[in-house]
C-alpha cells in the first residue's frame, strides 16, 4: 500500500458525512431516503478550508429540507476525533468546509520521509498492461523537432503510468516497409547515379573526397520543381519533388559508392535500389536508437512493420475483414464498409493493383498489440495531423471484433522554435533542418525534456532556444533544479553545524509551512490525474509551483535562526521532504536533480 494523504483525507470526509447522516436518521432528525453522490473539492483559498463538500446542497432536495440547515445538522452530528480534521465550518448556501488539524501536516512530512523514492507511487493501474508507442519516426532520415516533443511526452507518460501502478512498456514502430521506404530507395538511387556521373566525379575530385564538402556542394547545386516553376530535368543534380532531399541521402549514397565504386551503376534499377536501401536503412535505424538513448529514451521493444508482412499478419487482416462481412469491392479495389460501423466514410483497404493501403499493416500492428500480445490498452503518441487516423483505426478495430476503447491516442501539436523572439524556420525535406541531434548539441538534455513537457499536448509549443539555455530564475528547469540544490546546501550547512533531523517529532504552525506541505501531499493524486488524462505536463507545472512555494517558505521561515530547536528540526524535516518530492518528480521526467549549482 502506498501513501496518499489527500486521497485518504477525501475518504475520511465521505465517511464523516455518511456517519453523521446515519446518526441524524437514527435520531429521527431527517428521513431515511436514498441520497445522491456528492463532491469533495479543494478550494483555491485555504481560508475556505482544505476541502469543501457539497453534500448538504445535493441532499437537501430528497430530504425536503434547507441546504444550509442540513449542513449545520451534519456539522453538529459529525465526529472528528481520530480523523485528520479539527473543525468543520458551514459556508455559503450550505457547503461543509473541512480544516486539517496540525497532526495531519506532521504526518505528511513523516510519511514522505518514510517512503522516500516510493513517495508518489499509487495503485491506480492495478498492474494492468499498457503499451505506449511513441516517436516511431520513419527510418528514412533523422528525427525532427516534432519527434523530439513526442519522445519526451511518450517517455514521461510511460513513467507516470508505471508510477501509477500500471505495467507500461515503451515501443518504437519501425516503418521499414511501404511507400516511404520505396521513396527512400528512389532518393538513394538518384543520388548514387549522380555521384557516378561526370558531374559527380568532378565534385568528388574537387572536394578531395571530403564527405562533408561533397554533400554541401551537391546539395547547393540541387535543382527541384517548385509550384510556379519546373526545374531543368537535364541539370546534373535535378531531383523530382517526390523524393527526400536531405543531405543525409547524399551521405549514404557516397558511403555506398566508397564501398562499391561504380559497379552498381550498370545493374538494373530495382536491384540497385534494393542494395542501397538494405545498406542505408539499418544505419538509419541504429542512428535513431543512438539519438534516442542520448535523449534518455530506452525502448522495451523495437517492432518492425516488415515482420507483419513476412508473418502473413497483413494478409490475415484482409481475410478477417472479408469474413466478417465488413468489406465490399468497388472499381477493382477492396473497401472497408466503415460507415456501417460508425465511421465517417468508407475507405480503401486494397488498391486495384492488389497492394494494401498503409492502413492494413497498421490494423495488423494494433491487432498484434491488443490480441496477440494481450496488452490491456494501447496508447499511440502521434503528431498533430493524426486526428482522422485515430478515428479510422478505432473503426478498424471494431471491424476486427476488438473493443475500440482499448486504443487511446495522445495528439501532440506542432513545435515552433524561437530564437531572439523570431521563429526558426524548419523544413523536414531540407538538408538544413534542425534535428533532435543538433538540438541536443545546443540545448542541455535536462532542459529539452523539461521544455517539451511544459505545455498540454493539445497546445502548440513555442520552444524558446534562448530561454532554454539561460541560467536564471526565468528558466523553469534552472529554477526547479536550483530549489533542489538550495535544499541540499541548507542540509549540508546545518549538518556542518551539528544540526540534523533524525526522526524527532515534528510540528508546524506557520502558513508558509502548511502551504508547502499541502503541495507535497498533492503528488500522489496528481500522479493519478496525469496517468488518467495522459498529461505529463501536469508534472512540470506541479514541480515548478512546488519550487515557488519552497522558495517562499525559505524566505519567511528561518531554519538556522528558528525560534527553538523543535521548530528548527521540523523545518529541516520539511526541507528533506521537499527535496524527496523534487527528486522523485525530476526522476520521472528523467531530468537530473543536482546537489550543487
Amino acid at each position: 500500500m502506498f501513501y496518499n494523504a489527500v486521497g485518504e483525507a477525501r475518504s475520511e470526509i465521505k465517511e464523516i458525512i455518511m456517519n453523521a447522516l446515519g446518526r441524524l436518521v437514527s435520531e429521527g432528525k431527517i428521513p431515511a431516503e436514498p441520497l445522491p453522490a456528492f463532491q469533495i473539492t479543494a478550494p483555491q483559498d485555504p481560508s475556505h478550508g482544505d476541502f469543501a463538500a457539497n453534500a448538504a446542497l445535493v441532499c437537501a432536495k430528497p430530504l425536503k429540507t434547507n441546504p444550509r440547515a442540513l449542513a449545520a445538522q451534519i456539522s453538529e452530528a459529525a465526529v472528528l476525533d481520530g480523523t485528520s480534521f479539527d473543525r468543520i465550518e458551514v459556508a455559503g448556501p450550505g457547503f461543509l468546509n473541512f480544516f486539517f488539524g496540525k497532526n495531519w501536516f506532521s504526518g505528511v512530512v513523516d510519511n514522505v520521509l518514510d517512503y522516500g523514492e516510493d513517495y508518489g507511487k499509487t495503485e491506480l493501474g492495478a498492474g494492468r498492461r499498457v503499451l505506449v508507442e511513441f516517436v516511431s519516426a520513419n527510418p528514412t532520415g533523422p528525427m525532427h523537432i516534432g519527434n523530439a516533443r513526442g519522445g519526451a511526452i511518450g517517455d514521461c507518460l510511460a513513467s507516470i503510468l508505471e508510477e501509477a501502478g500500471y505495467k507500461a512498456d515503451r515501443e518504437f514502430y519501425i516503418n521499414d516497409a511501404g511507400n516511404q521506404v520505396a521513396k527512400f530507395g528512389k532518393s538513394l538511387d538518384l543520388r548514387f547515379m549522380q555521384l557516378c556521373s561526370d558531374a559527380g566525379q568532378k565534385i568528388i575530385a574537387d572536394c578531395n573526397n571530403d564527405l562533408e564538402k561533397i554533400c554541401d556542394t551537391i546539395y547547393a547545386q540541387t535543382v527541384v520543381d517548385t509550384e510556379d516553376k519546373p526545374a531543368d530535368k537535364n541539370a546534373p543534380f535535378y531531383m523530382p519533388d517526390d523524393v527526400y532531399l536531405g543531405a543525409d541521402i547524399i551521405e549514404h549514397a557516397k558511403n555506398f559508392y566508397d564501398i562499391n565504386g561504380k559497379a552498381f551503376s550498370d545493374k538494373p534499377e530495382d536491384e540497385r535500389r534494393k542494395a542501397l536501401t538494405e545498406y542505408a536503412l539499418p544505419i538509419n535505424e541504429a542512428r535513431l536508437e543512438t539519438d534516442l538513448l542520448k535523449y534518455r529514451i530506452k525502448y522495451d521493444n523495437w517492432f518492425k512493420e516488415s515482420s507483419l508482412h513476412e508473418s502473413g499478419a497483413v494478409a490475415a487482416v484482409i481475410e478477417h475483414l472479408k469474413a466478417g462481412g465488413n468489406t465490399y469491392e468497388k472499381d477493382g479495389a477492396l473497401w472497408l464498409n466503415a460507415t456501417a460501423l460508425g465511421g465517417e466514410q468508407d475507405f480503401v483497404l486494397v488498391r486495384s493493383n492488389g497492394f494494401p493501403t498503409y492502413i492494413v499493416p497498421d490494423i495488423a500492428y494494433h491487432y498484434n498489440k491488443l490480441v496477440t500480445r494481450g496488452y490491456d490498452r494501447a496508447i499511440d503518441v502521434l503528431g498533430a495531423d493524426h486526428h482522422g487516423y485515430v478515428k479510422r483505426m478505432r473503426v478498424c478495430l471494431k471491424a476486427m471484433g476488438i473493443d475500440e476503447s482499448r486504443l487511446d491516442a495522445v495528439i501532440c501539436q506542432m513545435v515552433m522554435l524561437v530564437r531572439d523572439g523570431k521563429q526558426v524556420k524548419l523544413s523536414k525535406r531540407s538538408g538544413k533542418a534542425i534535428t533532435l541531434a543538433t538540438l541536443l548539441d545546443e540545448v542541455p538534455i535536462d532542459n529539452a525534456r523539461f521544455f517539451f513537457n511544459l505545455r498540454d499536448t493539445n497546445s502548440q509549443l513555442d520552444f524558446d532556444l534562448d530561454l532554454a539555455v539561460e541560467e536564471s530564475a526565468k528558466n523553469p528547469v534552472f529554477y526547479v533544479q536550483y530549489a533542489h540544490a538550495r535544499i541540499c546546501r541548507i542540509l549540508e550547512k546545518m549538518a556542518e553545524d551539528g544540526v540534523k533531523y533524525e526522526g524527532e517529532p515534528v510540528v508546524y504552525t506557520d502558513e508558509a509551512e502548511y502551504a508547502l506541505i499541502r503541495k507535497i501531499a498533492a503528488l500522489p493524486e496528481l500522479i493519478n490525474e496525469a496517468a488518467s488524462e495522459y498529461s505529463p505536463f501536469k508534472l512540470t507545472k506541479y514541480i515548478y509551483e512546488l519550487a515557488q512555494i519552497y522558495h517562499k517558505f525559505y524566505d519567511v521561515c528561518p531554519i538556522k535562526d528558528a525560534p527553538d530547536d523543535k521548530t528548527k528540526k521540523s523545518r529541516l524535516a520539511l526541507c528533506e521532504a521537499s527535496k524527496t518530492v523534487i527528486r522523485n518528480v525530476l526522476t520521472l521526467l528523467k531530468v537530473e536533480a543536482p546537489e550543487k549549482m
